[in-house]
């Protein structure tokens, strides 16, 4: 680990930062350009004491959970994020098996995102990042571990929970593009990558995945028109466009209602009922 090339990086990537490039208001006027540390701190979900500790030479290692975090906070792009992991003494994470760094311009699209549903997912579906409308609607994933990061895991293991936010009618349409899509993953990966191991587990774990996997659909579609379902705001028509990485290892996906339609009303609640949530404690 070398304390000070990791102290003077944290520091130095801090300062070229702006509030407004990390979805933050440009609030109070400021002494100095560049982020607070209470203000990485808080993005990476630690407490400001321990990042000042990093910058100022004397913390102790960072794990690679809390360097994911950070480069997550400081917006880090893939070559930025390397180096991090360099100067606290990790190894560097796979790039084509470990897909778990946000893409800095899909994260500066969905920290403007604030009116509607939106969340950033890798190429095998795990969630990345969503924002406060797509956490009410959708639930929060983030926190998954294990095969339950993946969405089509999920799916097919715990059925009563997953497809809750689906009508019935579309729950074979929606699991044949969730195994369309891992087998689009698994020809560009590779049977020996994470979508083999994943496909391997759900064909021994699910009858109705393997019988899907069987038919050797491929699909990699994201955009649609779907109706989702909020326990307390009931049926939204959405369509969901998607913007996509270079290498499509992820997409940011974006949920929106007709304008002017009911459906564009409740995704206003989503925002209330979110916020009741989010006082109550429940999320």
């Amino acid at each position: 680990m070398d304390r000070a090339a990791l102290a003077d990086f944290l520091r130095r990537r801090r300062e070229s930062l702006r509030p407004q490039d990390v979805g933050l208001g440009p609030g109070v006027r400021r002494r100095a350009a560049g982020l607070r540390r209470e203000e990485v701190a808080s993005l990476a979900l630690m407490s400001t004491d321990y990042y000042t500790r990093l910058e100022q030479q004397r913390g102790p290692q960072p794990s690679e959970q809390i360097l994911a975090s950070l480069a997550r906070a400081l917006r880090l792009t893939t070559d930025e994020r390397d180096y991090l992991y360099r100067m606290a003494g990790h190894a560097v994470p796979d790039r084509v098996s470990a897909m778990s760094h946000v893409a800095p311009a899909l994260q500066r699209v969905l920290d403007r995102l604030d009116d509607t549903p939106a969340l950033i997912i890798s190429r095998l579906g795990e969630t990345l990042a969503q924002n406060g409308l797509a956490l009410t609607l959708l639930g929060d994933h983030r926190g998954e571990t294990g095969w339950s990061r993946y969405e089509v895991y999920r799916w097919f293991t715990r059925p009563v929970t997953e497809r809750a936010h689906y009508p019935a009618a579309d729950h074979d349409r929606q699991s044949r593009a969730l195994v369309a899509g891992l087998r689009d993953a698994y020809g560009t990966l590779g049977a020996g990558s994470t979508a083999g191991d994943l496909a391997r587990e759900l064909e021994r774990v699910s009858a109705e995945f393997a019988d899907l996997w069987e038919r050797q659909e491929v699909a990699h579609r994201f955009a649609d028109h779907k109706v989702l379902i909020h326990p307390e705001v009931g049926e939204i028509e959405v369509d969901c466009q998607v913007l996509y990485t270079d290498d499509r290892g992820q997409a940011l996906l974006v949920l929106t209602a007709v304008p002017g339609s009911a459906d564009e009303e409740k995704i206003r609640l989503l925002g209330v009922v979110g916020a009741q949530d989010f006082a109550g404690g429940d999320r």
